[in-house]
């Protein structure tokens, strides 16, 4: 092999090698589990505040109240029957 094909080579393999090495970072960056939590706690905060003027999302929030009100009663209801 000519010697400018083997130093054409050898730097395309060593780019190949850092993107490799980068992609691999920020495979690791976003599997590690505190990124993951964060990215979940951004999640729950979007659906019960809006992101553009920071204002309670006041129809999800009693979605979710009545869902645990309803919840709560159900399982006092089924306790009682169940005695």
């Amino acid at each position: 092999m000519p010697e400018k094909q083997l130093s054409d080579l050898e730097a395309e393999i060593a780019e190949t090698r850092e993107r490799l090495a980068a992609t691999i970072d920020q495979l690791a960056h976003r599997a590690s589990p505190k990124t993951i939590a964060r990215r979940e706690v951004a999640s729950v905060k979007s659906y019960f505040i809006d992101p553009v003027t920071g204002a309670p999302r006041q129809d999800n929030i009693l979605k979710v109240a009545g869902g645990v009100a309803g919840f709560v009663v159900l399982f006092v209801v089924l306790r009682k029957v169940a005695r």
